[in-house]
C-alpha cells in the first residue's frame, strides 16, 4: 500500500453513469459562524459530494457568498436547493449555468523547470494567457485563470514536466446582466 498523497493532477476515476455533471450553486448567507457546517450537512444527508467550495464576504460585511460545485444524483438537486433555502441564515440559493452566469476559476501550478525545459513551459503558460508569478533557478509558479476546460487542458500539457504541486480555487460565478448572483 502506498503512502503517497494523491495530487490534484492525478487522474480522476471516470464519472459513474448515474451521477450528474458538476452543478454550480450560489448561496447568499448571513456572515455568521456555523452557517457553512449546516449547509454542508444538507449535501451530505442527500448523498451529494461537494467538488469545490469558494466562500467570501460580499461588499456588505453582514453577508457572504458561497459558490458550491456539487455532484450527485440528478433527482435530488432541486430538493437540496429547496432545503438549503429553508435554512436559517440563508438569504437565497440558486443554481447557475453558463447561459445565465459567467464562471471562472484559477490554478497555481508549481513546475520543476530546468534551463532546457523552461522555454517550452513558458510557451504553454503564455498560450493559456497565464502569468509566471514566481521564477527560481529550478522551478516556477504559473497562475492560469479561465473556465474548467481551459485549466484542465493547460494541466494536461504541463503534465509532461514535473508538476511539484497545484492549488485550484474552484469556480466563482456572477449572474449576467443586472440580475444579482
Amino acid at each position: 500500500m502506498s503512502d503517497r498523497i494523491p495530487a490534484t493532477t492525478d487522474k480522476k476515476p471516470a464519472p459513474q453513469a448515474d451521477i450528474i455533471n458538476i452543478h454550480t450553486l450560489s448561496v447568499m448567507v448571513n456572515n455568521q459562524p456555523g452557517v457553512l457546517g449546516r449547509i454542508c450537512a444538507v449535501f451530505s444527508r442527500r448523498g451529494f459530494n461537494i467538488e469545490s467550495l469558494v466562500v467570501s464576504q460580499t461588499r456588505d460585511p453582514r453577508f457572504s457568498r458561497m459558490t458550491i460545485g456539487v455532484s450527485g444524483h440528478p433527482e435530488g438537486l432541486t430538493q437540496i436547493i429547496l432545503q438549503v433555502n429553508k435554512l436559517i441564515d440563508v438569504i437565497h440559493c440558486v443554481e447557475h449555468t453558463d447561459r445565465d452566469a459567467v464562471s471562472k476559476e484559477l490554478v497555481l501550478i508549481k513546475v520543476a523547470a530546468s534551463a532546457t525545459e523552461r522555454t517550452e513551459i513558458l510557451q504553454i503558460i503564455e498560450h493559456y494567457n497565464g502569468k509566471t508569478v514566481d521564477l527560481q533557478e529550478d522551478s516556477l509558479i504559473a497562475l492560469i485563470s479561465g473556465n474548467t476546460d481551459k485549466l484542465d487542458a493547460a494541466l494536461r500539457l504541463l503534465n509532461k514536466f514535473e508538476i511539484v504541486e497545484t492549488v485550484r480555487t474552484g469556480k466563482v460565478v456572477m449572474a449576467r446582466g443586472l440580475t444579482e448572483t
